[in-house]
């Protein structure tokens, strides 16, 4: 939004080192698409992080606004990197920190 002015999306790249994870959080108030370039991206989702899947270059995941989701980059030796796309411009604003939920994650390690 402030490179192009945009009232209701936004859309970058990001690189999930490899073994990198996010926090568990939810975006109040927008959805999410994330589409993988390359590596494989792994997300637990749910409203206590029950649903998981992996996904690999070509696959899209999507999120909906509300839901509790912890991203992370399943391998250990490669990066992941996504487009990722927010219907909300200013989509920082609407995150909110769940780490109530992390301790359900099975990560096996």
């Amino acid at each position: 939004a402030e490179n192009t002015g945009a009232d209701a999306i936004c859309m970058h790249l990001l690189t999930i080192p490899p073994g990198g994870r996010a926090k568990a959080h939810l975006h109040e108030a927008h959805e999410s698409v994330i589409y993988v370039l390359s590596g494989h991206a792994g997300m637990w989702w749910g409203d206590g992080l029950e649903e998981h899947m992996e996904c690999g270059p070509g696959d899209f995941l999507y999120i909906p606004a509300g839901v509790p989701h912890l991203p992370y980059n399943a391998s250990d030796s490669e990066p992941c990197t996504a487009v990722i796309a927010r219907t909300d411009p200013n989509e920082q604003e609407s995150v909110v920190l769940r780490p109530d939920l992390e301790g359900g994650v099975e990560w096996g390690d």
